[in-house]
């Protein structure tokens, strides 16, 4: 980055270099939340369900019943969400941004004729927005924390489909996020295809060593078909409905007392 802004007559808000300099990098980093956060309230966004999953699945793939079963729950939640008698946008359908289950659970909103969230990250290859998301909500993110801050302050839901390192992180954030109870309030996390959770994650083992409590298992559950995983929700999230409207944002909680 270019520091060389010293003695630049140019507004510093108006001063590219400056705004791309480490000394500005606080800025950056606030614009990942102001920009966002101002777009959500235009657009009425009150809450969402999030689905997470490897960008590397296909329609057509070995893995092709994974994306089906993305793009037919994103189906399902959104023509039932967009029953609801509220003003605000209920339960919105957000992704990663990026192809594979992000984009079956983008399209299958689309699908329904509703709005989807899609919070893209720039990487050098494999990330580009898909086509299904709703242009006023797809968002470009450079920071990691920044991207995971919006895919836990608005969630109601979580439904995790098979995927790598990055589908990995995200799910553990959101498990240690419920674990030390710094949301606020309980979300189900459906964790889609038991036999590769599995096999890919030993949760009893994690228990049985102590590492985790036995309590914590119920932090989450296995489903394998759409159905099940909409009915689940929907049992889960509908006694929200009667929220507020505006972003539903989850506070952290201080351990001193309990406030947000």
């Amino acid at each position: 980055m270019n520091d060389s802004f010293a003695g630049d007559s140019r507004v510093a808000y108006q001063n590219e270099d400056f705004l791309r300099s480490d000394a500005a990098r606080p800025i950056r980093i606030l614009s990942e939340y102001l920009g966002p956060l101002e777009a959500l309230r235009r657009a009425r966004v009150h809450d969402t369900v999030v689905f997470f999953g490897s960008a590397r699945l296909t329609p057509d793939g070995p893995f092709g019943p994974y994306y089906a079963a993305a793009r037919e729950l994103a189906r399902r939640l959104t023509e039932w969400a967009n029953r609801l008698p509220s003003r605000a946008r209920r339960f919105v359908v957000c992704s990663g941004g990026g192809g594979g289950i992000m984009e079956a659970a983008n399209r299958g909103a689309a699908d329904a004729g509703g709005r989807s969230i899609g919070l893209n990250i720039s990487l050098p290859h494999e990330q580009r927005p898909n086509p299904y998301i709703s242009p006023e909500l797809s968002f470009e993110f450079h920071y990691f924390f920044m991207r995971k801050l919006w895919f836990a302050h608005l969630a109601r839901g979580l439904v995790v489909f098979p995927g790598g390192f990055g589908t990995l992180d995200e799910l553990t954030e959101i498990l240690t996020l419920a674990q030390t109870r710094k949301l606020g309030a309980k979300i189900p996390v459906l964790l889609f295809g038991s036999a590769y959770w599995r096999e890919i994650v030993n949760f009893d083992a994690l228990a049985r060593y102590g590492m985790i409590s036995p309590e914590d298992l119920a932090l989450f559950e296995y489903v394998d078909d759409a159905g099940a995983a909409f009915e689940r929700l929907q049992g889960a999230i509908a006694p929200m409905a009667a929220e507020e409207e505006g972003p539903a944002f989850a506070h952290s909680r201080t351990s001193h007392n309990g406030a947000p």
